[in-house]
C-alpha cells in the first residue's frame, strides 16, 4: 500500500499547480488549531472566468497526481465552475471566480484559522 502524501507537501504541490496556470490571491487556511474541523487546511484561489477556473482545477488534479500519486476524493462545482471544490480529505481546495469567493468570504468565517497569503 502507497504512503499517503502529508499535507504539507500536498499543499505545495497544489500551490504550485495553481501559480503555473496564473490562479490569483491564493490562501491557505491553517485549521489545525481549530477543534473538530473536518481538514486541517483550505487552499483558496481565484480563476477569472469558468474557464480559468476549470482549467486551475484540471491543473492541480494532473499535477498533485503526477506529483504525489494523490487524486481528491471527491470534487464537486465543476459544471459551472463558480466555486469549484476539491477534496484531498486533509486538504480542500477551493477555485472561485471573484464574485463567488467574494460573497462567500470563506477567510472570514474561518476568522479563527491562521491565514498564510501565497505571493509568487
Amino acid at each position: 500500500m502507497r504512503k499517503k502524501t502529508d499535507s504539507k507537501t500536498l499543499i505545495d504541490n497544489i500551490i504550485d499547480s495553481i501559480q503555473s496556470i496564473k490562479g490569483e490571491d491564493i490562501v491557505v487556511l491553517d485549521l489545525t488549531g481549530i477543534e473538530n474541523t473536518f481538514c486541517e487546511y483550505f487552499v483558496l484561489c481565484t480563476g477569472n472566468s469558468n474557464t480559468h477556473a476549470a482549467s486551475i482545477a484540471a491543473t492541480v488534479e494532473r499535477k498533485v497526481r503526477e506529483n504525489s500519486g494523490e487524486k481528491p476524493w471527491h470534487t464537486e462545482g465543476i459544471e459551472n465552475a463558480q466555486w469549484i471544490l476539491m477534496d484531498y480529505t486533509t486538504v480542500i481546495v477551493h477555485i472561485f471566480q471573484r464574485e463567488y469567493r467574494e460573497f462567500y468570504d470563506l477567510e472570514s468565517l474561518w476568522g479563527d484559522a491562521r491565514q498564510i497569503s501565497i505571493t509568487d
